[in-house]
Parts: structure tokens; sequence; C-alpha cells
């Protein structure tokens, strides 16, 4: 590798990729603070995770806009997972992952956001995919830490 830095088509893309970056060191902090019981690092990570959607629903437009399918698709999964996220744990607030029904759909569709938040920044450029790809791997890594460490 020669150090060479990220070149996006357009500010819609590098939005793309730097929301998709924040999305899984978010949730890797999320991890991280319930394993070691850090309640308002937690809550300011779930918080500002949440708040993702903004720019997520922005890029969606611009991505609809120019008749991006793949990406429609992929970006909207990534809405829902976030919709989703927000809707049971923020505002109805019920204990879902103790609901093997409800936790496991949980799980489904965040695996579904995240295997979307890698296809499209590949698709955007591959050092932008090896990138969200990384942080993903940072996110498996806290995860086995919550539950195995």
């Amino acid at each position: 590798m020669t150090g060479e830095r990220m070149a996006f088509s357009s500010p819609r893309d590098a939005a793309f990729v730097l929301s998709a970056l924040l999305f899984n060191v978010l949730v890797s902090a999320v991890y991280v603070s319930t394993k070691l019981d850090l309640t308002a690092l937690r809550q300011a990570s779930g918080l500002v995770f949440v708040s993702l959607i903004v720019p997520f629903a922005l890029t969606l437009r611009g991505y609809v806009r120019e008749a991006e399918r793949k990406i429609v698709v992929s970006n909207t999964v990534v809405l829902l997972y976030l919709v989703l996220e927000l809707l049971l744990d923020y505002v109805l607030r019920i204990p879902f992952r103790e609901m093997l029904a409800i936790h496991v759909l949980y799980i489904v569709v965040f695996y579904a956001a995240e295997f979307s938040l890698m296809s499209v920044s590949f698709h955007i450029g591959r050092k932008a995919g090896y990138a969200v790809a990384a942080t993903f791997c940072v996110l498996l890594g806290c995860l086995a830490y919550l539950y195995l460490g």
C-alpha cells in the first residue's frame, strides 16, 4: 500500500462510509461499555448510534434520486435496523433481548444491515469497503469480549 487516501465520487458516498464506520464503532462502544458496566458511556453511544438515522436517511434520498437500486435496498435495510433499534430500545422499552422470537429477528436484521454497510462501502470503493469491514471485525471482537471475556 502506498498510503493513498480514500477518494469519494460524491459527498454522499463519503457521508455513507463515515456513517458506516461510526455505526460499527458505536456498537463496539455499546458492547464494551456494557461489559465494563459504564452506563453513561453505553447510553451516550446508544443515543448517538440511533441518531445515525439522519445521515443514512439523507444518503438514501440521494441514492434514490440517482436510481442506485442495489444501494437503495441496502441503505433501506440499514435504516430498517436503526428504526427497529429506536423502537425497541428507546420508544417501546421492552426487554426484547429476553424474548427469543423478537431477539432472533433483531439479530437477523442487524447482520443484514452490517452486510449491507459493507456491500455499499465496497461499491463506493475498495478502501472504503476494507475500512468498514475492519471496523466490523473490531465489533465482532467486542461482541466476543462481551460474552466470552
